[in-house]
């Protein structure tokens, strides 16, 4: 287990800047890339690129795994495989059938009211305080309140409160996932990425082909709608946020899933022409005060070294 307390620097907060934008395009991307292929395989096919482009970069430059000697968790590395692409992507995609996108919204920015608790338990330094819990409490309130009546709705489906089970089991494992990637021992980002992105395509393809039968090759803009989420918003991203996790930790991580909405809505009005919501503005100063009360030391000492 690494045994370095969390460096938040410049470089931390610029990290999460990249990653909220990146997965906040990630939804534009996949409804341009449903179109023309089923969800289960857009998932696939997706997890499947950004494995071979990974294992790519990591053959070219030639880094082990594991960075020191001793204890090889592989066991581990394969439940965090499992529980950071395959397993969410499949709860998401079964999950959303049955309910409103915007309690979806709102389950993945539960993501870091779910990371909180779990890495006060299981990682030294990243213990909660009241500055964090209150300052996270405010984020979530400021991505309910640009969701707004969205979060709440019910689309009278059968299977709903399963449908909205299932989303917040996603949301659960990617925090659990990043909890224990950052207990993982010395090793190469870059490598873990890679790694990491193997296991899921192992998972995720067999589980594409058992519900959704044999993939067909997209057609048109589709296909490089899911060029593209295989090499943005999964390889690249995925490679930010092993660096983002094992250097600042993962509860500074997770307020990346703060962000994502508001980036997700700005570019939905910039491609697609979708009204701002009138609850942009408001929702963005909640998310920015809660990120700065939860971070306000991290911020302070950044600013005294500037």
């Amino acid at each position: 287990m690494t045994t370095n307390p969390p460096q938040i620097t410049a470089t931390s907060w610029a990290l999460v800047g990249v990653l909220s934008l990146t997965w906040g395009g990630a939804f534009l991307a996949m409804e341009m890339g449903l179109e023309g292929v089923p969800p289960f395989w857009l998932a696939a096919s997706r997890i499947l690129l950004g494995s071979l482009l990974m294992g790519a970069i990591i053959w070219a430059r030639g880094k082990p795994l594991f960075t020191e000697p001793g204890a090889r968790p592989w066991g581990r590395l394969f439940v965090i495989g499992l529980l950071s692409s395959a397993l969410p992507f499949a709860l998401l995609c079964w999950g959303q059938q049955y309910v409103t996108s915007g309690f979806a919204g709102v389950s993945m920015a539960a993501v870091a009211l779910f990371v909180l608790p779990m890495a006060h338990l299981m990682i030294p330094g990243e213990g909660m305080t009241w500055r964090t819990s209150l300052g996270f409490v405010i984020g979530f309130a400021g991505v309910v309140f640009l969701i707004g009546a969205q979060a709440f709705d019910t689309t009278g489906a059968a299977l709903e409160p399963a449908g909205r089970l299932a989303c917040l089991a996603a949301a659960g494992c990617y925090a659990l996932s990043s909890v224990m990637m950052r207990k993982l021992p010395p090793c190469d980002p870059v490598t873990l990425a890679g790694v990491l992105l193997a296991i899921g395509a192992v998972l995720a393809v067999p589980l594409a082909w058992a519900v959704e039968g044999p993939p067909s090759l997209p057609q048109g803009a589709s296909l490089w709608w899911v060029i593209y989420l295989g090499l943005v918003p999964t390889a690249f991203a995925n490679v930010l946020r092993v660096v983002l996790v094992r250097t600042a930790g993962p509860v500074f991580m997770s307020l990346v899933n703060y962000l994502v909405p508001v980036w997700s809505v700005l570019l939905g009005w910039i491609v697609l022409s979708e009204p701002l919501p009138s609850s942009l503005l408001l929702a963005l100063i909640l998310i920015l005060a809660g990120m700065a009360l939860s971070q306000g030391a991290a911020l302070r000492r950044l600013l005294l070294r500037a």
